[in-house]
């Protein structure tokens, strides 16, 4: 099948290649451009998107940067048959929202990472750039509250109670600000129905785990860390969860009947789930 690519909007301001390479990795990743399949030649592509050839060729480039495409010299561009690269969150996030439907369960240690990650498809949605009618989040945190694992103190690995409130303030506030700007979003008429929902359960979180749209799956560990925190004013050596910088691994129910991705995908929603629906407690974060 001859690919087609989405029309561009025409109010967007990026950069022209940036415009081009954002709609050819969004045709990688939902599979309209299959692994191993060759890419349009960079003539058809000046037609297609209707800019200049070293328009094209900086946005393969950039493609090639993020492991997307590989370029076979005498041959052409190919998408890679399997990323080189650990997949990164925001592309696949910005591309949900490009859906009617939108869903997102998260379960980490905090939802840092996931809040940088909504930042601009909720913006787009705000200069209308992006339209779904309904957006549902789900937020699966460790309670601070109870001893966990970690954080605790270096020196002598105990529990201390600073540690966790700190740990508990950045996890609301992060939440917080996710529930307002989605919330903010229905209050303006821009999307029908919204909902964020915050549980958290006793065990300490020691992966993070997205699901998006119930098709694409991303699986991180958290590795432990010496660090130096300032808890209610006082510098304390810890043993902390490092997760800002953590790997990703990418699992999507369209890598085919060949690849474990639909499993991986099924597994994850049937473990969020599980703890959701048994041993999750319902969080008020404007009781905190």
């Amino acid at each position: 099948m001859t690919f087609a690519p989405d029309r561009l909007d025409p109010d967007d301001s990026r950069p022209p290649y940036e415009q081009v390479a954002s709609s050819l990795g969004a045709a990688i990743r939902t599979r309209r451009l299959a692994p191993g399949e060759k890419l349009p030649s960079h003539k058809d592509l000046t037609e297609m998107y209707g800019f200049a050839r070293a328009t094209i060729q900086r946005a393969l480039r950039d493609l090639e940067d993020e492991g997307l495409v590989v370029s076979r010299k005498g041959s052409g561009v190919y998408v890679r048959n399997r990323t080189e690269r650990p997949a990164g969150l925001r592309p696949y996030v910005e591309q949900a929202f490009a859906s009617d439907t939108v869903t997102i369960d998260f379960a980490g240690f905090s939802s840092e990472t996931l809040h940088g990650a909504l930042q601009e498809p909720l913006d787009k949605i705000r200069i209308g750039r992006l339209t779904p009618r309904s957006i549902s989040i789900r937020i699966l945190v460790p309670d601070m509250s109870v001893p966990q694992a970690a954080p605790v103190r270096r020196e002598d690995c105990a529990d201390d109670v600073r540690l966790r409130d700190r740990m508990h303030d950045i996890m609301v506030g992060y939440a917080r600000s996710i529930r307002d700007s989605v919330a903010e979003l229905s209050h303006l008429g821009l999307v029908s129905e919204t909902r964020v929902e915050v549980r958290v359960h006793s065990g300490t979180q020691f992966f993070k785990l997205y699901i998006i749209n119930e098709t694409d799956a991303f699986f991180g560990y958290y590795p432990i860390r010496p660090n130096k925190v300032v808890a209610q004013g006082e510098a304390i050596e810890i043993y902390d969860l490092v997760g800002k910088d953590t790997v990703l691994f990418h699992h999507s129910v369209n890598e085919g009947d060949s690849s474990s991705g639909l499993q991986q995908v099924e597994q994850g929603r049937m473990w969020f789930d599980s703890i959701w629906d048994t041993i999750g407690r319902d969080f008020d974060l404007d009781a905190q």
